[in-house]
């Protein structure tokens, strides 16, 4: 078994190739070739979690395993911390340890890449991230490559945090700002991201019509990053519909009518016309899109 560390993680999986790899397991998802069962979410002491998330298809299997420790800035510790064990799905040997903190940052900010590249292809302009970890750093990458961006703001609790990501993001050819207020910035971003683990609202209702928000911190019922207002008055879309059914406390919160509410995998290769209000793609996860990464791992090392 080869154990790939945190910096050869990020270098085989590259924005371009995740994205295609995602783009072909939503169809594979959606035709019941590749299948996971829902994670298994473990409550633990101080608010933390536990996460098991199994998949498997005829090539692959992959077992992901999550910590979430909220407090463990005090231990100067990452507050999620992850593992990917891939397996051959025909003989069961292990084939790669990967680091699960990056595999897992990389392919969701893939994942809200491809959402954001099929509902708003045009949506260029300023983007605005709130919460500046690891998730943060990912969705700036991705937006990066995949938009013309003309500018990027950064709000977090901590200003050092916010400074680091807007440091860079200047590196990557972003113009960049600090803002302690982001609901200064709502009216004229079209690209949000938010990427905490908070409880309440993040944001404000004031956001563009025109924006696509990409919420991927709150993975609890009881997490929200966005008002009920605004889901109320957003285009919905998620990752997963029984995941979200389950975890998306956003749209749990805001008493959304499910039926209104659109998994990826049915608008992938077929977008819609039709939108009302922002646009809102709410990821809580799957160990599928953990797949994806280990099938486009996979291909680089047996080339």
């Amino acid at each position: 078994m080869e154990v790939i560390d945190a910096a050869l993680t990020a270098t085989l999986l590259p924005y371009p190739a995740l994205t295609q790899a995602l783009y072909d397991m939503l169809l594979t998802k959606r035709v019941g070739r590749a299948t996971a069962p829902q994670r298994t979410v473990l409550s633990i002491d101080d608010g933390g979690s536990l996460l098991l998330m199994p998949a498997t298809s005829s090539e692959l299997m992959i077992v992901k395993l999550v910590t979430v420790h909220p407090q463990n800035d005090v231990h100067d510790l990452p507050r999620v911390q992850a593992t990917l064990l891939v397996l051959d799905a025909r003989t069961g040997r292990r084939l790669y340890l990967l680091d699960g903190e990056t595999a897992t940052a990389r392919r969701t900010a893939a994942l809200s890449l491809l959402a954001a590249k099929r509902l708003v292809p045009t949506c260029n302009g300023i983007l605005l991230i709130i919460g500046a970890g690891i998730q943060a750093r990912a969705h700036l990458e991705a937006f990066a490559q995949g938009f013309d961006l003309q500018e990027a703001y950064i709000a977090s609790r901590t200003l050092a945090s916010a400074q680091r990501l807007a440091s860079q993001a200047q590196q990557l050819g972003v113009v960049a700002h600090v803002t302690s207020s982001p609901s200064e910035v709502l009216r004229d971003a079209t690209l949000i991201v938010t990427a905490t683990t908070s409880v309440e609202p993040v944001v404000t209702n004031d956001v563009h019509p025109d924006a696509f928000v990409a919420a991927v911190g709150a993975y609890r019922p009881d997490m929200a990053e966005l008002p009920a207002e605004l889901v109320r008055r957003s285009t919905l879309y998620v990752d997963t519909l029984e995941g979200a059914q389950a975890e998306a406390g956003d749209l749990l919160r805001a008493g959304v009518n499910w039926a209104n509410v659109t998994p990826l995998e049915q608008i992938i290769d077929q977008p819609p016309s039709v939108r009302r209000g922002p646009i809102i793609f709410k990821s809580v996860g799957h160990a599928l899109w953990d797949l994806a990464a280990a099938e486009v791992v996979h291909r680089s090392r047996t080339r």
